[in-house]
C-alpha cells in the first residue's frame, strides 16, 4: 500500500468541494468523481463548526478509503487531526507549519496556498510543506476576491530553483481555480466548479483527468531543456525534446 507521500508524488488533480448540501448526493458524488479521476479531495465549507464538519468529513474518509485516493481537510489542524485525514491544507492565515505540524504529526502532509512570489519562495524553504499552490487563474467560490489571472505568479513558480516547470491551459473559465506543484516536482490541477458543477460529475472528472496528465508530459518535456536547445513545436506536442 503506497503511502501519502508516494501517493502525492503520482497525484494531478485537486478538487475542493462544498459537502454538496443542496444537491443532497454527496457519497455518490465522492464515490463519481474518485473513481473518474480525482486523486486528492478536499472539503472546503467555510463557516462550518468542527462537529459539523466532522460529520460531513466522516462521508469523504469512508469515499477516499474505498478508492485509494487522498484526503484533504482545510484550514484546520484539529479537525484534520480528528478525523486523520491524509493532507492538512493551510492559507497564509492559518496556523504556522511548526504548530500545524505538531498537531498532525510528521506522517501527514502539509500544503500551503500562495497568492504572490514571496509566498512561493517561503513555501518551497519552509520545512514540513509538502506542496504549495498558486493561483487563482479566475475567481471562484472559495476566492472571490483573487485578482486573476496569476500568469506572472506560475512563471515564477516554475523558474530554475523553485519547482518543476508548469504547463498553463485555460480549459473552461468557470472551472479551474488554481495551479499546485510538489516542492520541487511536477504540476498538477486544483479545480473547483469544473466538477462540481458539471452535469455529469464523472464525465467532467475523466476529461480534466486526460487534459491534466497529457500536460504533465509536456511539463517533462519542457524540465528536460531549461539548460538545453528549445524543442521544436511537434516534438514538444509528442513530448520529446531535440538533442
Amino acid at each position: 500500500m503506497p503511502t501519502p507521500r508516494e501517493q502525492l508524488s503520482d497525484a494531478r488533480l485537486y478538487l475542493c468541494t462544498d459537502a454538496r448540501k443542496r444537491q443532497g448526493d454527496l457519497p455518490a458524488f465522492l464515490d463519481a468523481v474518485l473513481a473518474g479521476g480525482v486523486d486528492i479531495v478536499q472539503l472546503r465549507d467555510k463557516g462550518m463548526e468542527a462537529a459539523e464538519e466532522l460529520e460531513h468529513l466522516a462521508v469523504f474518509a469512508d469515499a477516499c478509503r474505498r478508492h485509494g485516493k487522498l484526503l484533504a481537510v482545510n484550514d484546520r489542524a484539529d479537525v484534520a487531526h480528528a478525523i486523520g485525514a491524509d493532507v492538512l491544507h493551510l492559507g497564509q492565515g492559518d496556523l504556522p507549519v511548526p504548530a500545524a505540524r505538531a498537531i498532525i504529526g510528521r506522517e501527514r502532509l502539509i500544503g500551503r496556498s500562495t497568492h504572490a512570489e514571496s509566498e512561493v519562495d517561503a513555501a518551497v524553504a519552509q520545512e514540513g510543506v509538502d506542496y504549495f499552490c498558486t493561483g487563482p487563474c479566475w475567481p471562484t467560490p472559495p476566492s472571490p476576491a483573487a485578482t486573476p489571472p496569476a500568469s506572472v505568479q506560475w512563471r515564477y513558480a516554475a523558474a530554475p530553483g523553485a519547482a518543476a516547470p508548469l504547463v498553463r491551459d485555460r480549459r473552461d473559465r468557470r472551472g479551474q481555480s488554481g495551479r499546485w506543484c510538489w516542492r520541487r516536482a511536477p504540476a498538477g490541477s486544483m479545480v473547483v466548479r469544473a466538477i462540481t458543477e458539471a452535469n455529469d460529475p464523472a464525465t467532467a472528472t475523466a476529461e480534466l483527468a486526460k487534459r491534466v496528465r497529457a500536460h504533465r508530459a509536456l511539463s517533462s518535456a519542457f524540465a528536460t531543456v531549461l539548460d538545453g536547445p528549445v524543442p521544436r513545436g511537434e516534438d514538444v506536442e509528442k513530448g520529446k525534446t531535440r538533442q
